[in-house]
C-alpha cells in the first residue's frame, strides 16, 4: 500500500509539473506574440500562430480561418492603421495547460488607413478588452477577442 502511494505521488507530481510546465510555455507564447505586435512585425506575430489557427473578433462577427487570413486581415490592419500601438497586459494572466485569458490596454495613434474606404484620423486611441488564447504544439490555434469596440469607434469619430 505504501509503496502505492508512493507511486502515485509520484505520477501526480509529475502530472502537475507537465501542468506548470505547459502553462509557461503559453505564457512564454504570448508574451512572444505581443512583443512582434509591439515591435510592429506582423509577420513575426502571425508565426506565433498555427497554420489552420482561428482569430475571432467579436466585433467583426465572422472569424478569420488561418495564419494568413489572421496576419493580413487583422494584425497587418492593425500594425498599418496605428502603426506606433502598443498592446499590453494589465491584469495577472488566467493560465492553463492549453491557454491563456487576459485583460489588455491597446494604445496608439490611428495614422494609416484602416483600409481604402477607412482613411487615418490622426487621432489617438486607447481602449481596454480581453483575449481569450489557446494554445497547442507551442502554436496559437485560437484567439478571440473581446473589446468596447463602440469606444473606440468614438474615439477615432466615426
Amino acid at each position: 500500500m505504501r509503496n502505492t502511494l508512493r507511486n502515485f505521488s509520484f505520477i501526480l507530481l509529475c502530472a502537475m509539473a507537465g501542468m506548470a510546465q505547459a502553462a509557461d510555455d503559453a505564457k512564454a507564447i504570448v508574451d512572444g506574440y505581443m512583443a512582434a505586435w509591439n515591435a510592429h512585425d506582423a509577420d513575426k506575430a502571425a508565426s506565433f500562430l498555427a497554420e489552420d489557427a482561428e482569430y475571432f473578433d467579436a466585433t467583426v462577427g465572422t472569424p478569420q480561418k488561418g495564419r494568413a487570413a489572421a496576419r493580413d486581415n487583422v494584425i497587418k490592419v492593425f500594425v498599418g492603421a496605428v502603426p506606433d500601438l502598443k498592446w499590453k497586459m494589465t491584469s495577472e494572466p488566467i493560465v492553463s495547460a492549453d491557454g491563456i485569458a487576459f485583460q489588455w490596454e491597446f494604445a496608439g495613434t490611428n495614422s494609416g488607413a484602416w483600409s481604402a474606404e477607412t482613411p487615418a484620423t490622426n487621432k489617438p486611441l486607447k481602449f481596454e478588452g480581453v483575449s481569450f488564447i489557446r494554445v497547442k504544439n507551442g502554436k496559437i490555434t485560437y484567439q478571440g477577442d473581446y473589446y468596447d469596440a463602440l469606444g473606440f469607434n468614438k474615439q477615432l469619430g466615426w
